[in-house]
């Protein structure tokens, strides 16, 4: 489709002349218990919630009201495992069915509506039924990626207070098995607050060691239980939390409502990505993460599609040609994916040579985001494809995209380092430091005017001044996206990078200020700095800089082993933190700031202007001999 037919700028428009009327008809496309009282209502929460006083059951629109809808027989998930190499498939009805019986057996453990359930888990299906049977319950779950370690799942854990924990015996990485119960147990005993109850996964790899009292066979409890029916919520109640980094290294619990999250992500299925009802989507990710919440589990399901869960890597399970294995044996239509896996699979297949082996002619387009892709890497996969790639950029916060290319409207913006247009919803703005508006080319402070779009998060969990700090202080009227970008003539929004100390490291927000709260912690060390520092394969790798303690006579590599070990154990795999590096002394400005973005430019070898507010200019040369000694 050419932009000249684009149904986009009318779409747009329409939304922009009357948000409410646009929202209520996406809305037609789900089952409602009882309609909303108003599509919006801006007295309520932090900037206003959506579909007030409306209610639905999100795991009944997911899976119950395809098979009432004569697609009981249809494919709902197909889980890939490259680790087992094996393939299994759920109709809409097995995964109602199993859905129904595990909300059944955390209902005999006491979980209802309003409570919370931690989810641990690997890339398994039962990821999948456990999230939804906890939405079939009226309960909230907490999904945390299974590279973390115990500190931060302890974290989590209090913050969210779980009344049941669910996990499974093991992890899969290439050529090791990670067991995961010694992990969760180290963080229950780390934690203030105690789950009342455990549910494990025995995988066939391991079986785990049962906690008595405590721990119960999933499979068992599953097998044992009554099927609970659909509990209907109001629109406004949680769905899920989900942590993220937030710039103090303590986590933020993200909170997603049941009615705008559904609403939102059941539009964005033929909008954005072009898919109807039985089309196959693959999102490469992980279920920890927001784009496994928003585009494996919920989103296809929702709009009848069928989904694919792969556990494997996009290189080395078994080769650079596993993603094209996958989209030729499902038939996959569209594939979504982060950057990195294609800056992988490019490092070791340059030619793309193993694509030739796989016949991938229902694969229509890729979608990218998790970090900004650079423009070789999306010259690059247009080249070999011959298809659309279609960056897109959005948050953990807003669980969908913010802008994109347009299947369904038929807009591909075909400009590599964009991340395409505003989706219907978001009203982007790019301004200065003061608030003030800049023009078209010009790069600041890319912020979305006021109210959110239904299935952005209302709320922090419990910490609802906090989201008013984190998102909506700095510019009043705005949400702060924490991006820095640009908007160009025809209207296209780049990402340029991030405005504070998240740094992307293979698409995973990650915190700086926490990995130096570890690195502080070693009894060597006198202060530190850590950067994200661009990687051709990773977008962002961590780098520490710590400055010793005097009188400190251990060696300054054995010093910079500790601290990667002591960052491995305290954050986990997850943070691909490989580099410390000792270092005299930190730049810094005369009133004691560390000049963290000084450092990542050096780092990066971009020219330095010397900041005014610097205490000795002479330091920029030493750090520079130290992260760039070539």
């Amino acid at each position: 489709m050419s932009q000249i037919t684009s149904r986009y700028p009318e779409t747009y428009a329409g939304w922009q002349q009357d948000p409410e009327a646009y929202w209520a008809k996406a809305a037609e496309a789900l089952q409602w218990d009882r309609k909303w009282d108003r599509v919006f209502d801006p007295a309520l929460g932090n900037f206003g919630q959506w579909f007030a006083g409306g209610r639905l059951n999100t795991s009944f629109n997911a899976l119950d009201r395809h098979v009432a809808a004569g697609r009981a027989d249809q494919a709902a998930l197909i889980w890939d495992s490259a680790m087992e190499g094996r393939v299994e498939r759920f109709t809409y009805r097995e995964l109602r069915d199993r859905t129904a019986k595990f909300a059944g057996a955390l209902r005999v453990l006491g979980v209802g509506y309003g409570d919370r359930v931690v989810i641990y888990m690997p890339m398994v299906p039962e990821a999948a039924i456990a999230m939804l049977a906890c939405a079939r319950l009226g309960a909230i779950h907490s999904v945390v990626f299974g590279g973390f370690a115990s500190a931060e799942v302890a974290k989590r854990i209090e913050d969210a207070t779980p009344k049941v924990i669910v996990t499974a015996s093991c992890g899969l990485e290439p050529g090791r098995v990670i067991p995961y119960l010694p992990l969760l147990n180290g963080a229950i005993e780390i934690s203030a607050h105690k789950p009342d109850a455990c549910i494990v996964l025995q995988r066939r790899m391991l079986q785990a060691d049962l906690v008595p009292g405590r721990d119960h066979d999933f499979a068992i409890v599953e097998a044992a239980a009554s099927p609970a029916d659909p509990v209907s919520v109001l629109a406004t109640d949680p769905l899920y939390i989900l942590y993220t980094s937030g710039t103090t290294g303590k986590p933020k619990g993200i909170v997603r409502d049941n009615g705008g999250h559904a609403v939102a992500l059941v539009n964005s299925m033929p909008m954005i990505y072009g898919l109807n009802p039985g089309d196959v989507f693959w999102t490469a990710s992980d279920v920890g993460w927001v784009v496994g919440h928003s585009y494996i589990v919920y989103a296809p399901l929702l709009a009848g599609c069928t989904s694919v869960m792969y556990e494997g890597k996009p290189v080395g399970t078994p080769d650079a040609g596993a993603f094209w294995r996958v989209c030729a044996q499902h038939g996959v239509k569209v594939l979504f994916t982060a950057p990195t896996a294609f800056r992988a699979i490019r490092q070791q297949d340059p030619t793309a040579a193993e694509l030739a082996k796989y016949d991938i002619s229902k694969l229509e387009a890729l979608y990218l985001a998790g970090e900004r892709c650079d423009p070789p890497t999306a010259i690059w996969a247009n080249e070999i494809l011959g298809l659309p790639v279609v960056d897109h950029w959005w948050q953990t916060e807003t669980g969908w995209p913010i802008t994109a290319g347009f299947r369904g409207l038929g807009l591909f913006p075909a400009k590599p380092g964009s991340g395409g247009r505003p989706a219907p919803g978001y009203a982007v703005e790019v301004i200065d430091d003061e608030g003030q508006l800049l023009p078209s080319g010009h790069t600041g402070n890319l912020v979305i005017r006021m109210p959110m779009p239904p299935g952005a998060a209302p709320t922090l969990w419990h910490n609802a001044d906090g989201y008013h700090t984190a998102y909506m202080a700095d510019f009043a009227g705005y949400y702060r996206t924490g991006d820095a970008g640009m908007i160009d003539a025809d209207g296209d929004v780049s990402v340029m990078g991030r405005t504070d100390d998240i740094i992307n490291v293979a698409g995973h927000r990650l915190s700086t200020g926490a990995m130096e709260e570890v690195l502080a912690s070693h009894p060597a060390v006198a202060e530190c700095a850590v950067i994200g520092a661009y990687d051709q394969l990773k977008g962002q790798i961590p780098v520490g800089l710590v400055v010793l303690k005097a009188g400190i006579t251990t060696a300054h590599a054995e010093v910079s082993r500790e601290l990667v070990a002591l960052v491995r154990e305290r954050i986990g795999p997850v943070a691909a933190f490989k580099d410390a590096r000792v270092v005299l002394r930190l730049p810094k400005t005369r009133s004691g700031k560390i000049l963290r973005a000084t450092i990542r430019r050096i780092a990066d070898g971009e020219t330095v202007v010397v900041p005014p507010t610097i205490d000795d200019p002479a330091i920029l040369d030493e750090i520079g001999a130290v992260l760039r000694p070539d």
